[in-house]
């Protein structure tokens, strides 16, 4: 029975702390370059935002893979 307690709390823990697909690919653009790791700086939300933020530096902005990868939501049209 504990252990099945400590089962439930950590799942509860972990389900709580996660971080949801939507929300880790909000920012469309990333900042990359030599000084950054993986997929650089993820949080801009906008490319203006991210050239600013490149300029003067050895940077460039690029499209966020995670946010390519979000599912898209359509609507079929009701044929009447």
């Amino acid at each position: 029975m504990r252990s099945f307690l400590l089962a439930l709390a950590t799942s509860a823990t972990v389900l709580a702390t996660g971080v949801t697909p939507v929300a880790a690919s909000e920012y469309r653009y990333c900042l990359q370059g030599e000084e950054f790791a993986g997929t650089g700086d993820c949080s801009f939300t906008n490319y203006q935002q991210c050239q600013a933020t490149a300029s003067g530096r050895m940077a460039y902005c690029a499209a966020n893979p995670d946010f390519a990868t979000v599912p898209t939501i359509r609507v079929r049209p009701h044929h009447r």
